[in-house]
């Protein structure tokens, strides 16, 4: 196999290279984004000119541009050109209201990606919920372009690549829950063009908004947009009849009999931590079960000493202590014969 030759310089160069050499990855004509630069320098670029300030109340702000506060660092962070901690560290001087609210969406990112590690394949379908599609997925119809803000954001979505959270929101729910399509065709449409598309934040953000990761859906509805963007309801054609002046219906959601994160038990040595050790005057170990002292209340009867000392593997400690008891004897005889 041959390999590939190193590609110019610039934009156009670089296009007309995944074009030539990569043209059947693509699933649209091939073009850069129109937003973002990619590169290591563009990555700390970009890091070193986000400002933490004004993030907590800001980074859901849609339109206009000049007033959204998201860092729109997640396609570096997506490709390793930035880290988790790198972003950690960059805010520590910021205030601690937006520094904690930044903090929390890296958690969130970081989150993501153990629970697509630990379910894998498995996040394919709803982890504690399913939402059967009640129509057949289509991109012209599932996003209606005759409104100002579907037509918006899918338009800076196939242009640019990224999305802020918030219209990110909109769209998944707008699909599923108002619509009715399956939740994951409009996720792979979404993994296939965002710049920071993953299985792991990607799907996870549609299964929350969908409600089949979590409790309930996401509603979308014109109050988001007047708050958000009051500017694509003044420039929207179908302004006076606006398909979403209400809230959605809330389409039935069928739970999970037993949840996918609660799938497999956890491991016997998680047990074990809750135990220590201590040795008796003949030098002997014993084991104390914080699980039984731990949920004392203040005042409560302590459990009896034999309870306290027996070995784990012996069984549970209650019950052995109540067939000692009824035997006649002593903790200190359950010491030494354990």
């Amino acid at each position: 196999m041959s390999l590939l030759p190193t590609p110019d310089i610039g934009r156009a160069a670089a296009e007309s290279f995944v074009a030539t050499h990569l043209g059947h990855l693509v699933c649209d004509d091939v073009a850069g984004s129109v937003e973002f630069r990619g590169g290591q320098r563009a990555a700390d670029a970009a890091l070193a000119a986000f400002d933490v300030n004004g993030y907590a109340r800001n980074r859901n702000e849609v339109l206009p541009v000049s007033r959204r506060g998201a860092s729109a660092l997640s396609p570096y962070i997506r490709h390793g050109l930035l880290t988790l901690p790198q972003a950690w560290r960059h805010v520590a001087a910021g205030p601690e209201q937006d520094a904690k609210k930044f903090r929390d969406e890296l958690l969130w990112q970081e989150f993501a990606r153990h629970w697509y590690s630990r379910l894998g394949p498995k996040t394919q379908s709803g982890v504690r919920n399913e939402l059967p599609p009640t129509a057949a997925s289509d991109v012209a119809t599932g996003w209606d372009r005759r409104m100002a803000c579907m037509n918006n954001t899918i338009g800076e979505l196939t242009a640019d690549g990224w999305l802020v959270n918030q219209t990110r929101m909109w769209l998944s729910s707008h699909w599923s829950v108002r619509m009715g399509m399956a939740w994951q065709d409009g996720e792979d449409y979404f993994f296939k063009h965002l710049l920071d598309g993953s299985r792991a934040a990607n799907r996870l953000g549609w299964q929350w908004t969908t409600g089949t990761g979590s409790s309930k859906h996401y509603g979308f509805s014109r109050y988001q947009v007047e708050k958000r963007a009051k500017v694509l309801c003044n420039m929207c054609e179908v302004e006076q009849w606006c398909p979403i002046g209400d809230w959605p219906a809330n389409p039935p959601l069928n739970p999970i009999a037993q949840p996918v994160e609660f799938a497999t038990r956890p491991p016997r040595h998680s047990y074990r931590r809750a135990e220590t050790r201590r040795r008796d005057r003949s030098g002997r170990h014993r084991v104390a079960d914080r699980r039984i002292t731990r949920q004392l209340r203040p005042g409560a009867e302590r459990p009896p000493r034999t309870a306290r000392c027996l070995r784990l593997r012996r069984g549970p400690a209650q019950r052995i202590a109540a067939e000692l008891e009824t035997a006649g004897l002593s903790h200190r005889d359950a010491c030494r014969t354990g």
